[in-house]
């Protein structure tokens, strides 16, 4: 294997989903989600470190974020880590740095606080949603400047 580009994480949305369209009508959801650590520190007090990760997901996975998370779902996401850059109204050029949620899964029960998942029945009662992304869908309407 050469190389791996894979993330995963588990945190609590910091907002509601902020879905668009695409031209060609496919959903595009941004998210704003929040890990957080605890650990002890030298003096034996508890302290806790929060990183902030911006996701993006695409087409159906986008819509069942929009429809079921909420700002403080919990969620699990995976996929690779990319970098976009565009220009800004001043000309600049900008970076942006994300996690393309190839899965998400719902961690949140039904009821609980942060949105509820549907419910999708097993032996044990009820298990989280989870939805990932068709990597055959065209995106041709994406601007991709990507130098590979």
């Amino acid at each position: 294997m050469s190389s791996l580009n894979k993330a995963m994480i588990i945190g609590r949305l910091g907002q509601d989903p902020d879905v668009r369209y695409t031209q060609s009508n496919t959903a595009v959801a941004n998210m704003s989600i929040a890990t957080s650590e605890r650990y002890k520190d030298k003096s034996g007090e508890w302290k806790e470190k929060t990183e902030w990760h911006r996701v993006v997901a695409w087409g159906r996975t986008a819509e069942i974020c929009q429809e079921y998370l909420k700002k403080g779902s919990q969620v699990y996401i995976e996929g690779p880590i990319q970098t976009r850059q565009w220009e800004d109204k001043e000309g600049q050029t900008r970076y942006t740095t994300e996690i393309k949620a190839l899965q998400m899964t719902m961690l949140d029960s039904k009821g609980s606080g942060g949105g509820s998942a549907p419910s999708t029945p097993n032996k044990k009662g009820s298990e989280p949603v989870s939805s990932s992304v068709d990597l055959d869908e065209n995106f041709d309407d994406i601007d991709d400047d990507l130098p590979f």
